[in-house]
């Protein structure tokens, strides 16, 4: 048996690896998803004023922090029994608007944009978003800089700071937005949505003119017939912010829409003893291991997914980019046939981004923002409560327990990254089975292909760590003041 170690992964928030073990005919055996990371948020906020989780919980990760300000803001809405402004409501769905079409724009350029634009099998000292910008040329950084940098401003205007805002807290938001505020947030608006319609050209001009990007994405290597989950509103349109789960097969009938609240009827959770990332499953079909199919448990929580679960988008581009992307890859232009294609994730993205763009749009022209009632004071005494949004990566939901005072004495979190674990595992499995074959030669190309399977799911390992099955390996070196080791203690 011989062992392929990819240590660490790239392009991806947090750490991990893939453990990889060949037969001695040359096939892959298995492979494991190995996240050796925990950061434990669920056990020490226990004991913390529940007012306080928007401020904490946004520091579980940089990169999405916006995403655990507003769900943590929303449980506690919930746990306090308010209800918050419209104006209130507005100002939070426009930060998170902006954010999240900043967020797509990092993964789609930085993250996994180079596998496309510069090939998969490029030389890593090319294959990055500077290799990018220098085949493309120098207009596309100014785009995807400039674009950044409005989803930024709009964050900073809104919540305070660009990175761990904090504006909301229960009953609505600390601050309003005046007059020569909203001239702002138009203005970086207009840059958003123009760098969604560039995103689009990029899409059309560089990946699918290309037909061999197109056969990699269709190839049954990176195809799961896989459950799908997303957030929709009344008209069963995708939204990011607010609105009713919904769970659809992968057939694409409905198995489920439930309210946040009811989420713990509908999910549970599998532990594994060889990663501190749990992996959750529909209670209506069961835990049935790593399986796909319609009969699953396992589920997707994804742009794909999401696309999936919608009937369509709320917004007139993004539905005109919806039906273009069902059309060409499934040829039902409608949606009613799901997407199972894990590498069309990054199409489904560009679909997202292109919607948030304009939702920010909308937002920042509604006169409501510059309404001064933000915020209803909470009066009654703090319960349980549950907030949920769609993270850029999937489904995230916080869940808080309180006493009589609002001092928190249950916190649980399931966020996008934890609801993906087992298709992502599946997903680099089956990519690694069909990439490393017997007499084939494994060169660092053919070893990114695996990472691409994950990189699809724009993973966020800082944000999923919670399981702790058993001791922790460490290592704990003890040095003097000029580096050297005078002692180590090791647990492996």
């Amino acid at each position: 048996m011989k062992e392929i170690l990819i240590d660490p992964i790239t392009r991806l928030e947090g750490h991990g690896k893939i453990d990889i073990f060949v037969d001695d005919d040359g096939e892959v055996a298995d492979c494991f998803f190995i996240v050796p990371e925990l950061r434990g948020f669920e056990a020490f906020c226990v004991g913390r004023p529940v007012e306080e989780m928007p401020r904490i919980t946004s520091r579980i990760c940089g990169v999405c922090s916006e995403a655990h300000h507003i769900a943590s803001a929303k449980a506690c809405d919930d746990v306090y029994h308010v209800e918050i402004p419209p104006a209130a409501r507005k100002l939070r769905e426009l930060l998170y608007s902006a954010f999240f079409a900043g967020d797509h724009m990092t993964h789609f350029y930085i993250l996994a944009g180079p596998d496309f634009v510069m090939g998969p099998d490029a030389p890593p000292a090319e294959r990055n978003i500077l290799g990018m910008i220098h085949k493309l040329g120098i207009d596309t950084g100014k785009v995807v800089i400039g674009a950044r940098a409005a989803a930024h401003d709009i964050v900073k205007i809104l919540g305070g700071k660009t990175i761990h805002m904090v504006t909301a807290l229960p009953g609505g938001v600390t601050k309003g937005v005046t007059p020569e505020e909203r001239a702002e947030l138009i203005d970086r608006a207009g840059t958003l949505l123009e760098a969604a319609k560039f995103t689009i050209d990029i899409l059309n001009d560089v990946v699918l003119a290309n037909q061999a990007y197109l056969d990699l994405i269709l190839s049954d290597t990176y195809t799961h017939r896989f459950n799908s989950m997303g957030t929709v509103d009344e008209n069963g349109h995708l939204n990011v912010y607010d609105g009713m789960i919904r769970v659809v097969d992968a057939d694409g009938d409905q198995i489920v829409t439930y309210h946040p609240r009811d989420y713990l009827d509908n999910i549970a959770e599998h532990v594994e003893t060889w990663s501190y990332l749990k992996f959750p499953f529909l209670k209506a079909r069961g835990w049935t291991g790593f399986t796909d199919g319609s009969d699953s448990g396992l589920y997707r929580a994804s742009p794909l997914s999401r696309v999936n679960a919608a009937t369509g988008m709320a917004t007139p581009l993004a539905q005109a980019e919806y039906e273009r992307y069902f059309e060409t890859l499934t040829g039902d232009a409608s949606g009613a046939t799901p997407v199972h294609q894990t590498l069309a994730t990054h199409w489904a993205r560009v679909v997202e981004l292109v919607y948030a763009a304009e939702r920010t749009m909308e937002l920042a022209r509604d006169e409501e923002i510059l309404s001064p009632d933000i915020r209803t004071i909470p009066t009654e005494t703090p319960t349980e409560g549950v907030g949920c949004i769609e993270a850029p990566r999937g489904t995230l939901t916080h869940h808080y327990v309180t006493d009589e005072r609002g001092i928190l004495e249950k916190v649980n979190l399931v966020v996008g990254t934890t609801n993906n674990h087992g298709p992502i595992s599946m997903s680099i499995k089956k990519a690694a089975q069909g990439l490393i074959t017997a007499g084939s030669e494994i060169t660092e190309g053919v070893l990114n292909k695996i990472e691409m399977a994950f990189r699809a799911y724009d993973p966020c390992f800082a944000c999923a760590t919670h399981s702790l099955p058993g001791q922790m390996s460490m290592i704990v070196r003890v040095r003097a003041p000029d580096g050297t080791v005078v002692s180590e203690v090791r647990r492996d």
